[in-house]
């Protein structure tokens, strides 16, 4: 198409792979207006029109609007003041279609009934204060009457990181998760009952060294979690030297002396500090701040109690 020709709309559809439909359109709407006429009326369009056709296509490609367009090409507005505009707006739109499509794997992992897919939607879009309320009102729960460590609400409260705005669908399916398991009452119950038990378990003996509870944990994790890779029975004689050595780590962690009773004591703490639901807890914590969730603790908490409880 040089310079001098003029073409029909025709023309420009076959030249561009528009239709003649929106041509036409966007001529009526006077982002690209014909250049001239026919003395039968047709509209007939030059090169300068071609470009603008073109540059007409690639910002609406871009989900640009047809009247942010007519501001463009009238210089009312620049492109890159548009563009900054709609990419804004895009973020808000990709955030929404995360949060959905969270909701909608949720939903189809679990089989969801129409009451648990509202409430999933209406737990995945709360805003950053409204979930901040939820888990200070769960923190509240767990601890109200109890004699609780002064910092222990705060470092409760201080874990929930911010969801971000970019969030993953894995992160957002998180908090869904985590959201619900905090209003579960009998989640409820068993962490006040644990928070009540080691508020007392600390008022008899004292706070225990926390580098020396870490210490003590991983090395449950690789005694006790060793023995289940391993399939050994908790009752078996090939359990025992690993139970010498992970209860002679509990009792210099409590400063308690071992015997039948420390060990009945030991097993009744680990059954009612390490319910699995407490891991996933934590476990989900990690996730909504995206990052990696630690490790299975409960099978070897698990394994332990049982070898406890079989003497």
């Amino acid at each position: 198409m040089d310079d001098d020709t003029l073409h029909t709309i025709g023309d420009l559809a076959r030249l561009t792979g528009l239709t003649v439909k929106t041509i036409r359109y966007w001529s009526d709407t006077g982002v690209v207006p014909p250049t001239d006429r026919t003395p039968a009326g047709y509209r007939l369009y030059d090169r300068a029109a071609l470009d603008r056709l073109a540059l007409v296509r690639t910002l609406r490609d871009l989900g640009i609007d047809l009247a942010s367009v007519h501001s463009i090409l009238d210089s009312r507005v620049t492109v890159a003041e548009v563009a900054a505009a709609h990419a804004e707006a895009l973020e808000v739109q990709i955030r929404t279609l995360r949060i959905r499509q969270a909701v909608l794997r949720t939903v189809a992992g679990r089989g969801a009934s129409p009451q648990e897919t509202e409430l999933m939607h209406r737990l995945a879009t709360l805003s950053d204060r409204e979930r901040r309320r939820l888990v200070d009102e769960f923190v509240d729960h767990i601890v109200s009457g109890i004699d609780v460590d002064p910092g222990f609400p705060a470092m409760m409260r201080a874990a929930l990181p911010e969801l971000p705005d970019d969030a993953s669908p894995e992160q957002v399916g998180a908090w869904v998760e985590l959201a619900e398991l905090i209003q579960d009452e009998a989640f409820r119950a068993g962490v006040r009952r644990a928070v009540a038990d080691q508020s007392h378990t600390l008022a008899d003996g004292g706070r225990p060294d926390p580098a020396a509870a870490r210490r003590t944990a991983e090395l449950l994790r690789e005694r006790a979690g060793g023995a289940v890779a391993a399939g050994i029975d908790p009752a078996s004689p090939t359990a025992r030297p690993v139970v010498e050595e992970l209860v002679a780590a509990y009792a210099e962690l409590s400063g308690r002396t071992d015997g039948p009773e420390f060990r009945s004591w030991l097993a009744e703490r680990l059954e009612i500090s390490h319910d699995s639901r407490y891991e996933r807890y934590w476990q989900l914590l990690a996730r909504v701040g995206g990052q990696e969730a630690p490790p299975a603790l409960s099978p070897a908490v698990a394994w332990l109690t049982a070898a406890l409880r079989a003497g």
